[in-house]
């Protein structure tokens, strides 16, 4: 917990549990709500994957905002804006047509494609080198926190009061997470020179030479591809696992993605205790490893038994592999990254993990009456299965590789 003794990072650790509160909220909500108001899995795959796309076009711009501009003032910025951009979904609670939502998800998006960048950029600045994975421990744990905080109200509110109770407790949390980054931070390491401004997208292509010069970026670029389409096929394969398979609620709903913060906050623990001087590759493979065979458990096991009770104890403990696996990715890009060009590096992380997501789903959608739930759920499974394997036989190989190079004999 020695991260939290920087003022300016418990501050930044504080609103972004009321940022990520607040996009729970939503990601929970509104695919139920388009499922529900369509009965289509297609359209709820659709809404997706528009919710999506703009993180992929807008990573130019995000990651050199990132590197340009005060990031505590783009956070800000970005909070206040999904505040208001979130306005217009009071009018379709009102009984306005459902594809305004499509525009709300776009939106809010392309300003969470901002958001993240800027903020996993500024972690470094603000924490000693050596706590930067017990940081990123306490990152999980907020968002950990915050899933299950935000995912069980947007349920639940969703439920009893309709979309705008969800929204109008969804404009409250932003607010607070805005004013917590109002006041500017005191850094413990100094903000990098940005360089010249030379173009966007030349400053863009700059970072991705960057990911193909360092090997270990070029693996979390893997691991970013299968891990984000199985991420794709969860949110959309979720909603009707819950709905259809389990026969559950929108409560339900809620209830089992929320609960897995409590698997995800033992593991952010660790991750700032005890396995803060794990390798950042250890924490990936063998977590990733443990949630694929964890994710084949849980959607094979509606044969023996459908009670809600055994999923709720299920999906609260594959909240912990998750976490492992999501800090050693981000411990593994930020170490590796250079820090003038962390942000661009990072800004085009999350764009592959956008861009992979929505290809998942889009792909879902269309295969689901033809390959059934059953089969994509276990394909879904599989790859984090071969994503953590891959990790783990790279950094295997790399092991073998150091251990056969003849020690220099001493003289004397």
């Amino acid at each position: 917990m020695k991260p939290l003794r920087e003022p300016a990072f418990a501050r930044l650790w504080i609103a972004a549990f009321f940022s990520e509160t607040a996009e729970w909220m939503l990601q929970i909500a509104l695919p139920v709500f388009v499922f529900q108001a369509t009965g289509s899995a297609a359209t709820t795959a659709l809404s997706i994957v528009l919710g999506l796309v703009p993180a992929v076009l807008l990573s130019p711009v995000a990651g050199v905002v990132a590197d340009r501009w005060n990031r505590r003032l783009v956070l800000c910025v970005v909070c206040a804006g999904q505040a208001f951009v979130a306005l217009p979904l009071l009018f379709v609670a009102s009984g306005g047509p459902v594809f305004v939502i499509y525009g709300v998800m776009a939106a809010q998006a392309g300003l969470a494609s901002l958001f993240e960048p800027a903020r996993n950029a500024l972690v470094p600045e603000l924490v000693a080198p050596g706590d930067l994975i017990g940081a990123n421990g306490l990152m999980s744990i907020n968002g950990s926190v915050a899933r299950l905080a935000g995912g069980w109200a947007g349920g639940l509110l969703l439920g009893f009061g309709g979309l705008s109770w969800v929204v109008v407790a969804y404009l409250g949390v932003l607010v607070i997470g805005s004013a917590l980054l109002a006041r500017p931070f005191r850094r413990v390491a100094a903000p990098k020179a940005a360089g010249p401004h030379e173009p966007v997208v030349r400053a863009w292509i700059d970072g991705l030479r960057e990911i193909g010069r360092e090997g270990r970026l070029r693996l979390a670029g893997v691991v970013v591809v299968l891990t984000s389409l199985a991420q794709g096929m969860f949110l959309v394969l979720f909603v009707v696992f819950v709905l259809d398979i389990l026969d559950g609620t929108e409560g339900d709903v809620g209830l089992l993605r929320g609960v897995q913060a409590l698997g995800g906050l033992a593991a952010g623990f660790a991750v700032a205790t005890v396995a803060r001087k794990v390798a950042p590759v250890a924490l990936l493979g063998w977590g990733g490893l443990a949630l694929g065979l964890l994710s084949a458990v849980i959607w094979n096991l509606p044969a023996l038994t459908v009670s809600l009770g055994v999923f709720i104890g299920l999906f609260g403990l594959v909240g912990a592999p998750g976490v492992l696996a999501g800090s050693g990715l981000l411990s593994l890009v930020q170490t590796a990254a250079s820090p003038e060009r962390s942000g661009r590096v990072l800004s085009t992380v999350f764009a592959g993990t956008a861009g992979f997501t929505a290809l998942g789903a889009l792909l879902t959608g269309v295969l689901l009456d033809v390959l059934g739930t059953g089969v994509l759920l276990n394909v879904q499974a599989g790859l984090h299965t071969v994503s953590a394997l891959v990790v783990l036989g790279v950094s295997l190989s790399g092991r073998r590789r150091r251990d056969a190079i003849p020690a220099v004999p001493r003289s004397g």
